[in-house]
């Protein structure tokens, strides 16, 4: 994601040949949202066990 979005055309980001932008819609594909879909529910459901998350995002979280 840039700040903002979309990159603006005379951004610098776009003359530089080590990196690659992609929309943020990048994930909006039908089999992504599904997998994000059951990810949160395993989360949630591993969650309310009182389990370590088994997708988490931030590891540092159970640290706390």
């Amino acid at each position: 994601m840039t700040e903002p979005e979309p990159i603006p055309r005379d951004s610098p980001l776009l003359k530089l040949n080590n990196i690659v932008i992609c929309p943020h819609i990048a994930s909006a594909s039908k089999a992504t949202r599904l997998r994000m879909a059951q990810m949160a529910v395993d989360n949630l459901l591993t969650g309310l066990e009182g389990k370590d998350l088994p997708n988490c995002a931030n590891p540092d979280f159970k640290k706390r």
